[in-house]
């Protein structure tokens, strides 16, 4: 354990493991952030913790960049591992970049980072399947001096980097875009992903939090499309087909609104305010579908959160010091007004694997900066070599 902070280990520990209501600072973590960073924390629920690699010494060259994935059954998943094979190669240093899936078994993801700790992975980045089951898995890897960086969903480790959103803020927004078209209230379905996936439950959490400042808002019911278009398009019909009553939005936690959408016509139901993140699906429907699709979200894109994945660990092979265990990131906001600004040919209907690519750097490398001790331009990032959506 000597490659990593004991210290920021032992204040934490005890919290770690426990759940959290709101962000919870121990020993300070974010209090020397830059209040555009420490915003971000509001209402967030992980427990935020000093970095345990605020030691860490970098192996030497060449890296074996080492990903486990814990879901590849969709289009935004797949668009991560790619964006992210894609600059790990690109990396100087980097002579390997190995993908491990285990498909929705947290059992099987914990075996297979124990394989690349057996393998002397240089750092392992991961989109875990479960905030909780692969805590001891990780402080192996912690105990090999291997960082274990997660992103799209928190573990609860204090010897992980988890690289993540406020999703409790998120499904709050989303809530509230809801309250503000409907002031006098209505209906909801509620549509989320994978039932148990640490977003997930942020996301209900903070939904929750939302509804109950709105009573006037009743949600009708609840279903899991597991972020997956033909499970979720199945589970809308059934809802519509089993609850008669008007649906006057969904709020949706994933990529699928386009086929929410699809429902919704196919069931001969008017169209309903949709809440999620944006795709080029969904905007391919708007451009056909002008008065067939009402949307209100975000931009909760793959290639962003591979993006932010990779330049925290690229700066951490670069031997750059994260400040805490924890480093939040925006979400960008996206409204049916700003469509045309998104949209490009390529986006039609059936396009579920093409998503939009903002045409500013979301995440600013002086936002990054604050989270090191020692920031310096992340190696081998270059916001214009991005490439397009339609590339």
């Amino acid at each position: 354990m000597g490659r990593y902070s004991i210290s920021a280990l032992a204040a934490g520990l005890a919290l770690a493991f426990s759940p959290a209501v709101h962000a919870q600072d121990v020993n300070g973590a974010i209090a020397g952030l830059p209040a555009e960073l420490k915003s971000l924390y509001d209402t967030a629920p992980q427990t935020v913790l000093p970095s345990a690699w605020d030691e860490w010494t970098p192996p030497a060259q060449p890296w074996r960049w080492c990903h486990s994935e814990s879901f590849q059954g969709n289009p935004w998943r797949v668009t991560v591992t790619n964006e992210l094979r894609r600059l790990a190669e690109g990396l100087d240093g980097v002579e390997s970049f190995e993908v491990a899936d285990s498909n929705g078994d947290p059992s099987q993801q914990i075996n297979q980072i124990r394989t690349f700790i057996d393998k002397g992975c240089s750092v392992i980045t991961s989109i875990p399947g479960s905030a909780t089951a692969l805590d001891d898995a990780v402080a192996a890897a912690a105990e090999a001096g291997i960082p274990f960086i997660t992103a799209a969903g928190s573990v609860t480790s204090s010897q992980a980097i988890n690289v993540d959103s406020n999703f409790a803020w998120w499904g709050e927004q989303m809530i509230e875009a809801i309250a503000t078209a409907l002031p006098d209230g209505g209906n909801i379905l509620m549509v989320e992903g994978i039932a148990g996936h640490p977003i997930v439950v942020q996301e209900r959490e903070g939904a929750d939090d939302a509804l109950a400042k709105h009573p006037n808002l009743n949600v009708s019911r609840s279903v899991n499309g597991n972020w997956t278009a033909n499970v979720t398009k199945t589970v809308v019909l059934q809802a519509l087909a089993t609850n008669p009553a008007p649906i006057d939005a969904v709020w949706t936690t994933g990529s699928e609104s386009r086929v929410v959408a699809e429902a919704f016509a196919q069931a001969g139901r008017p169209t309903p305010l949709i809440t999620g993140s944006i795709t080029g699906d969904a905007l391919g429907y708007w451009k056909e579908n002008p008065d067939g699709y009402r949307f209100d979200g975000h931009a909760v894109l793959p290639h962003l959160a591979a993006q932010t994945l990779y330049r925290v660990a690229a700066r951490m092979l670069d031997g750059q010091k994260p400040i805490v265990n924890t480093l939040l990131m925006p979400i960008p906001a996206v409204h049916q007004a700003d469509f045309d600004g998104w949209y490009e040919d390529c986006m039609t209907p059936d396009a579920v694997s093409v998503f939009p690519i903002p045409p500013v750097d979301p995440v600013s490398e002086e936002l990054i900066d604050a989270y090191f001790t020692n920031p310096a331009p992340t190696p081998g990032w270059d916001y214009a070599d991005v490439p397009g959506a339609c590339e």
